[in-house]
């Protein structure tokens, strides 16, 4: 790390804690963020698995009695703003119920960062509820708690496809009126599955940044 800094020619003044040991090094990051010493706790090159040992851990872990979730942050080229997508790694298959908290915690995320009121795509593989397709019911009941004010802000239409959430024109093929398309902030993806291929893809297909 310190002769990273020297050849960028950055001077520093904060701490750097020697860990070779994964697990060791993730604890002890855990341990700094929740005594303040540190704010950000960062995932580097370390095993997913031993990185979210440490974070929810029962007794020195950081989850204080609220359920985890992934936000995925992706700068997209030829796009006019970063985009967000959220499970793509925690909660591998959430009930209703949890994908509500799942939003709730993405919602809360996006108003710290300044973005108000998002525009929120829910995602299934089209845009009819049927009892077949479960992330379709989700969506509409997600939809549903919107409106209800259950969930306190926040654009949301679901369902919706991909296809509509990015494109207006694809929304105007379907003959859907959308508020949303094309200028979507936030994608709540119906699973982890979901939520890593898309990321994945547009890393390696479309030259994302995440």
């Amino acid at each position: 790390i310190e002769s990273y800094l020297s050849e960028m020619s950055v001077k520093h003044d904060f701490l750097i804690i020697d860990e070779p040991d994964e697990r060791q090094a993730a604890q002890k990051a855990v341990k700094l963020v929740k005594e303040g010493q540190a704010r950000v706790l960062m995932k580097g090159l370390i095993n997913s698995s031993d990185f979210m040992r440490a974070v929810l851990a029962s007794d020195t872990g950081l989850t204080a009695g609220k359920r985890l979730s992934h936000l995925g942050a992706f700068e997209v080229p030829g796009q006019k703003k970063i985009i967000f997508f959220t499970d793509g790694g925690v909660n591998v298959a959430p009930s209703l119920l949890q994908k509500k908290d799942i939003l709730i915690d993405a919602l809360c995320a996006l108003e710290k960062i300044g973005i108000l009121n998002p525009k929120v795509a829910l995602l299934s593989i089209n845009e009819k509820v049927s009892p077949k397709i479960p992330s379709a019911v989700d969506a509409k009941a997600l939809a549903d708690m919107r409106r209800a004010g259950v969930i306190p802000t926040g654009i949301l239409e679901g369902p919706i496809a991909m296809d509509v959430a990015v494109s207006p024109e694809a929304a105007r093929h379907k003959g859907i009126k959308s508020n949303i398309s094309g200028d979507v902030d936030l994608f709540l993806v119906p699973n982890a599955d979901a939520g890593n291929m898309i990321g994945k893809t547009l890393i390696h297909y479309a030259g994302a940044k995440m």
